[in-house]
């Protein structure tokens, strides 16, 4: 649930800091002293677009801020792991910056985060009906969310999707297998010159590389043999060979050895010296007579390098490309064989998902429409409590063109609210009013199978009276039994039944009109609720207030 709400400098709030409690919670205020920009705050928090206008004057930017509580919420534990944010001590907490400049900027739990990404979070855990949203009650999404919830069809309802994405991912892989299998027998005949020609070759990696060198070789046999010959000459020499040299160092070095003996660990460096240069020598020499020229050699080099190069013009840039080309080339025409096979293969299973996707659809349906009939009657008991006499509520189920994730209907919740009239779409016939208490009594009705948390109402208590407003506090009361309610309101009945009362009040601070939230105390809450009956001072309206909360206190204790 909602624990607390701030707002800083949004509109006509500078700062106020809302506490909130499970149950229902009820604010009032004067016409014009800001009761709805709590709704507006909220709104923003659950992704409602902002401007710069929402900016308080002179502010530098508007920040709404959030506290909830959100326990073991299964479905907003996955959200959450969807989108990488931890909730695993049961807290969330939700910012949005909204800068003078227009500039937004949002986080979750400490975290930088996105508008996206907090509505997708507030969904599940406010439901907001206000009269500057989009009445959520109006999509066809969520009548047919409620209609399922009340026929406790979420199960039914997975399946459906299951098998709806089995048979689409079945269909995709069918499509897809025959697109290939299309395109591949296009290039057949290109793919089998492919591997024969690469086959035929039968390249090896590195091939390229080694025949590089053995062609300079090769190429250069009487440079190499002359180079060869010189550094045997060097490294032989009777009198200016290094060999020599390192012998006329190593008669020296015994004689320093005679006067000084420490100079003795010298010998080994040098003899090791005299015997990898005695090595060198014999391997040049080895060297240079196994050079020898090879016309016929050569030119099997060079044309083998052409082929490679060839290749690697074609199929490349290098060998290891041309090998991985012949093999996809391969794995395409195998494909190409096996795909009559594998495509009436996977016509069966999609025929079987098919068939499965159909009969959970078909049980769906079933549940749907027997669920349809007990919420029509239910709801409509509630009806004229709620200041709709004679109203009717219809659930209509119609069939879809193809069955989708969610089955096979078309959910429309259909209104009747005048005697004489026909029944019609909400959208058509509900005024703002008229919507939220329509709303209300769904939730009175879904209060043991809603998920979300946390309901706020605007405008549910619009074109009533004292009498109605009894009943639509008592359906209030109700929901707020089973999570938390806040409803902004102008009835004296409602505010009288809240658990936890807040006031809102608008007065000049520096020159611009500030609106403040106070939590009302029991002698708070009399003058508030006599003022909403007609005169704060008046003491017939008091006593009058005073029965009334009187009269809610009863209740609760005979509830509890």
């Amino acid at each position: 649930m909602l624990t607390e709400l701030r707002v800083r400098d949004l509109a006509v709030i500078a700062d106020v800091t809302i506490p909130l409690k499970a149950g229902l919670n009820v604010l009032t205020g004067e016409t014009g002293a800001g009761k709805s920009m709590v709704v507006d705050a909220l709104a923003l928090l659950l992704g409602e677009r902002a401007s710069a206008d929402r900016v308080r004057p002179e502010a530098e930017r508007a920040v709404v801020e959030a506290a909830f509580d959100v326990g073991t919420l299964g479905e907003l534990a996955r959200a959450s792991d969807d989108v990488g944010l931890d909730i695993g001590d049961g807290a969330l907490v939700v910012r949005r910056e909204i800068s003078a400049e227009g500039r937004n900027r949002t986080w979750a739990n400490g975290s930088p985060s996105t508008v996206a990404v907090l509505g997708r979070l507030g969904a599940l855990l406010v439901d907001l009906h206000g009269q500057h949203e989009a009445q959520s009650l109006l999509r066809p999404a969520a009548q047919r969310d409620i209609l399922d919830a009340f026929a406790g069809a979420v199960d039914a309802r997975a399946e459906v999707r299951g098998a709806f994405e089995t048979s689409a991912r079945l269909r995709e892989e069918e499509a897809d297998l025959r697109r290939r299998r299309d395109e591949i027998a296009k290039r057949s005949d290109y793919l089998q010159h492919v591997v024969k020609e690469i086959s035929a070759a039968a390249p090896r990696v590195g091939e390229d590389e080694s025949l590089e060198v053995e062609s300079k070789r090769l190429n250069h046999v009487e440079e190499l043999t002359r180079l060869a010959d010189r550094l045997a000459v060097l490294l032989e020499a009777d009198e200016s060979g290094i060999l020599s040299a390192l012998a006329a160092a190593q008669r020296t070095l015994a004689q320093l050895e005679r006067i000084d003996s420490e100079v003795e660990e010298w010998r080994e460096t040098l003899e090791g010296a005299a015997a990898a240069l005695q090595e060198l020598a014999r391997t040049v020499r080895g060297y240079a007579s196994d050079i020898e020229a090879d016309p016929t050699r050569l030119a099997e080099v060079e044309q083998r390098r052409d082929l490679l190069y060839r290749l690697n013009q074609k199929y490349g840039p290098t060998l290891s490309d041309v090998l991985e080309t012949a093999e996809r080339s391969r794995r395409e025409l195998e494909t190409l064989n096996s795909a009559d096979l594998d495509l009436s293969q996977l016509a069966e299973r999609r025929v079987l998902a098919e068939e499965t996707l159909r009969r959970a659809a078909g049980d769906l349906t079933v549940k749907r429409r027997g669920a349809g009939s007990r919420l029509s009657k239910a709801v409509e008991r509630l009806l004229p409590g709620l200041g709709m006499p004679g109203g009717r509520f219809l659930v209509d189920l119609g069939p879809l063109d193809a069955i989708a994730s969610h089955g096979a209907d078309q959910v429309t919740f259909l209104v009747q609210l005048n005697v004489g009239l026909e029944a019609r779409s909400l959208a058509q016939v509900a005024s703002g009013g008229e919507l939220s208490r329509l709303m209300l009594a769904l939730k009175v009705v879904l209060a043991a199978h809603d998920a979300v948390p946390t309901l706020v109402f605007d405008e549910v208590d619009q074109g009533i009276g004292a009498e109605v407003g009894t009943q639509v506090a008592e359906a209030l009361w109700q929901v707020a039994q089973s999570g938390q309610v806040l409803v902004i309101t102008h009835l004296a009945q409602i505010a009288a039944r809240a658990d936890h009362h807040l006031k809102v009040s608008k007065k000049p601070r520096r020159g611009v009109a500030t609106a403040d939230v106070e939590v009302l105390d029991r002698e708070a809450r009399v003058a508030e609720v006599a003022r909403l009956l007609g005169d704060p001072a008046d003491p017939a309206l008091r006593r009058h207030a005073a029965e009334l909360l009187n009269r809610k206190a009863s209740l609760a204790a005979a509830g509890d």
